[in-house]
């Protein structure tokens, strides 16, 4: 394994910059997810971060590092959503502006917010990748600062903080489970992980529809996959064909990537409603998706990041009521 670009030393001079900004989450153990697996399984409670996300870390991070002038000439970010929500909280908060570029595939509910705390929202295109194109021309004609959502040291150096919780509050951890889109998440909670405890597995977990990273990390370089409609909307977009941090981080650091169906991700939802009395957007609810599908095994102790909970409550509501996963199904 070769040496992360984001060293633990960047990461906990993240948390160090970002403690006055962010929520220290709570770590719960779940008895019947505990059961199933038949070894502890602890529930890490990041959704309940300020913004409903994790993403408030890394975007947190991004603003703290930049310098005045910097955040007076404004940031601005392609979004599935939650980024685009941390990143305009985070700049507003430091009296800057942020400007949020997403696809029509956003739901209504993610950008409603992200207009809410101020932020100039663009809707462009039908992907994260046309959605890209909008920003890097904001950057070259506006002279506006780019904080993306993944791709970015102090973003990756922000998401990997919540490793560090992680092995403060559960230090014999034997897997991690985290989920898996761009990679910011799971490369900067990998680098903090196995930091501290190299024996620890990472296993990054994602949708079958449109899983950009793992279809990269099969093909040994960044690709680009057509964007789906998925309950997991979160984890929706390309990581980018110029890749420079996350694609090499996850190859390195973690230890194996699984893809969850529409149905195990809707199951996930519904569980963690009703056993666990959580509310989680898809993305968030793919740890427990994964333990009730059986696929992972576990010498020791598991964590499950539970990494964000703004989903529209109507669908929340049909989905929690047994509709089926197929998007299609559930947006009726």
């Amino acid at each position: 394994m070769q040496q992360p670009f984001i060293s633990l030393d960047d990461i906990r001079a993240a948390a160090a910059r970002i403690a006055g900004q962010i929520l220290r989450t709570p770590m719960t153990q779940s008895a019947s997810l505990g059961e199933l697996a038949g070894v502890p399984v602890h529930l890490k409670l990041e959704h309940q971060q300020t913004t409903g996300s994790f993403k408030l870390r890394g975007a947190s991070n991004a603003i703290l590092s930049l310098t005045p002038a910097e955040r007076a000439s404004g940031v601005v970010a392609a979004s599935t959503g939650n980024h685009g929500r941390a990143l305009a909280h985070a700049a507003k908060m430091q009296g800057a502006v942020a400007t949020i570029c997403m696809s029509r595939l956003v739901p209504e509910n993610k950008v409603a917010e992200i207009r809410r705390l101020g932020a100039d929202v663009r809707i462009v295109g039908n992907s994260q990748d046309e959605a890209q194109d909008e920003v890097d021309r904001l950057v070259a004609d506006k002279g506006k600062i780019m904080v993306p959502p993944f791709d970015h040291p102090s973003v990756i150096a922000g998401q990997g903080t919540l490793g560090l919780e992680i092995m403060e509050q559960v230090p014999e951890a034997d897997t991690v489970l985290v989920p898996l889109s761009g990679g910011g998440l799971a490369a900067g909670v990998a680098a903090a992980v196995k930091g501290l405890r190299p024996k620890t597995r990472v296993i990054g977990l994602t949708m079958e529809r449109g899983a950009a990273m793992k279809a990269s990390l099969d093909a040994g370089h960044p690709v680009q996959v057509e964007e789906l409609p998925s309950l997991a909307d979160s984890l929706g977009g390309g990581i980018g064909l110029h890749n420079a941090l996350t694609f090499a981080m996850c190859r390195d650091l973690l230890d194996d990537v699984i893809l969850l169906t529409e149905d195990e991700i809707a199951a996930g939802i519904r569980n963690a409603y009703a056993a666990e009395r959580e509310i989680l957007e898809g993305a968030g609810a793919v740890g427990i998706a994964a333990l009730l599908s059986g696929r992972v095994t576990s010498a020791g102790p598991i964590v499950a990041i539970l990494s964000g909970r703004n989903i529209d409550m109507g669908l929340h509501r049909r989905i929690v009521n047994g509709a089926s996963g197929a998007p299609a199904e559930v947006a009726a």
